[in-house]
């Protein structure tokens, strides 16, 4: 709960007389004492530094909602997930409440995620708590050790969320057990609760069952630690020994405790059925709820067990024959510009020359094989003729004319639209005119009128041509049989040698 100490080795003091410890064994004990009681120094701290808090906060059992925090975080995981933290502090404040009824809920809302806060321990970095104990070595000096630990920590889940998981560190704080091996615990508690079951203490059986509960839970924390493990990098777990004797020991474990917890659920209800007092009766119903949580659990963990098998060779593949991760880029102003700008040139010209000459990368020499050398030299050289091989005669087909208007049809138009400078017309009298000669022409003469609306002040023109053909709209309605819009001013103006339109205003 502090700073690391240091972890030099402490010579032996002579004068101190015999070594604490009677042995290895014994030391490795209270070793294991000392970590399981490391981890309820949270809990304890968390009375120890409420009055931190801005307010009078004195009423409250901080370390009573901690453990109930831990108890609601692992009841309400799974395999897959965790617990919503929401959630969490909803169920909480209903307990917190009860503590100090008179107070605000808005209070009783800031103590629970106080609690849960320092529970994850949110502001460090890793999110992690650390206590120092000492050992002795095998050569009888003392040795300060670290010990780093968390209670409940954040884990993702699908689609961005946060899940909030308990530790086995956090198990063991619940259960109130040192640090024991989790199938022997689980037995255990299960051989508890049958003894218990069959002398009738349904008090005591109720608070083995539960903490066999936690038990369960904790062994398919273990097993989805490896798993998850596994997904990340199939190298980083021992698939040749360690996990396939794993999996193994626990689908018989499973096995064993799904018969176990079923005479077991059978006892219970001959319990229940049997008794004739209520409280006797409401626990006997409460174990059959826990029992039947446990097997749920037990199946559901059995679930997982068949599927890591194909989840390890599917990881297989996948991950030898990923493509390998793109590597950082290298960003030139904020690693290379920005630092060196404010440098005087002597010592940027030292840094620019180191980047350029190590960052263009190795270059590796053209090496000429000897065997491709000489069949190089040795084969004659290839005849060409100066101009090259001769170019195949292209097969030309002629491009249909898919036209709409003929050629005597656009000199008709442009005959009609061929106006004296100071001389325009309408569009509807163009229009007439043209369906006269032709009933087609009134569309092509409308579509030279609207080509030379745009822009306003005139078409563009080709060079040599002396006239410039513009339309101008004045508000007019267009009054035609086929044709809507404006009735446009359609005239030409004169072109000067250097292209400019003479006397247009005018002509308009």
């Amino acid at each position: 709960m502090t700073s690391p100490a240091s972890t030099d080795s402490v010579p032996p003091q002579l004068s101190a007389g015999p070594r604490p410890a009677l042995g290895p064994a014994a030391d490795e004990g209270l070793a294991r004492r000392l970590r399981a009681l490391a981890c309820t120094a949270p809990l304890h701290d968390l009375d120890a530094r409420k009055a931190n808090l801005a307010g009078e906060y004195s009423v409250y059992g901080m370390a009573e909602v901690a453990l109930a925090a831990i108890d609601l975080v692992t009841l309400n995981m799974d395999f897959d997930t965790g617990a919503d933290h929401d959630q969490i502090v909803a169920r909480l404040i209903p307990r917190i409440a009860a503590q100090a009824p008179q107070r605000p809920a808005a209070e009783h809302e800031r103590v629970a995620r106080w609690v849960l806060e320092n529970l994850i321990n949110v502001g460090s970095v890793d999110r992690g708590f650390r206590a120092v104990y000492g050992t002795f070595g095998a050569d009888g000096t003392y040795v300060r050790r670290d010990y780093d630990f968390k209670l409940i920590e954040e884990v993702p889940g699908p689609g961005g969320t946060v899940y909030l998981r308990t530790t086995d560190e956090a198990v063991n704080v619940l259960v109130g057990a040192l640090d024991t091996d989790v199938t022997s615990a689980q037995i255990a508690a299960e051989v508890k609760l049958e003894v218990l079951i069959s002398r009738g203490r349904l008090a005591d059986a109720q608070l083995a069952a539960e903490q066999a509960r936690y038990r369960t839970v904790q062994y398919s924390e273990t097993l989805r630690r490896a798993l998850e493990a596994t997904r990340r990098n199939v190298r980083a777990v021992d698939w040749l020994t360690t996990v396939p004797d794993m999996i193994a020991e626990a689908l018989e474990h499973v096995a064993d405790r799904y018969r176990h917890e079923n005479a077991i659920l059978t006892n219970i209800r001959k319990a229940r059925d049997e008794s004739e007092d209520p409280e006797h009766k409401r626990r006997a119903a409460e174990l059959v709820d826990i029992v039947k949580d446990c097997i749920r659990r037990h199946t559901q963990l059995q679930s997982r067990l068949l599927e890591a098998g194909p989840l390890f060779r599917a990881e297989q593949d996948r991950q030898a024959f990923a493509a390998p991760a793109a590597t950082a880029g290298i960003d030139l102003y904020g690693h290379l510009v920005a630092p060196v700008l404010p440098l005087p040139l002597e010592q940027a010209v030292r840094v620019t020359d180191a980047f350029f000459g190590r960052g263009t990368g190795l270059r590796t020499p053209v090496s000429v094989r000897v065997g491709d050398l000489v069949d190089i030299l040795l084969t004659p050289p290839v005849e060409r003729e100066h101009l090259g091989a001769e170019m195949p005669e292209p097969d030309l087909i002629a491009t249909p004319d898919d036209s709409r208007f003929s050629e005597e049809q656009m000199a008709a138009a442009q005959e009609l639209l061929d106006l004296p400078a100071d001389a325009p017309r309408r569009l509807s009298g163009l229009l007439a005119e043209a369906r006269r000669r032709d009933p087609e022409l009134p569309y092509l003469v409308a579509l030279l009128a609207v080509h030379a609306a745009s822009p306003p002040v005139g078409t563009a023109y080709r060079q040599g041509e002396q006239k410039l053909l513009f339309a101008v709209d004045d508000g007019t309605e267009l009054e035609d049989p086929e044709f809507g819009g404006a009735d446009l001013i359609v005239g030409t103006a004169l072109l000067d040698a250097a292209g400019m339109a003479a006397d247009r205003t005018e002509a308009a």
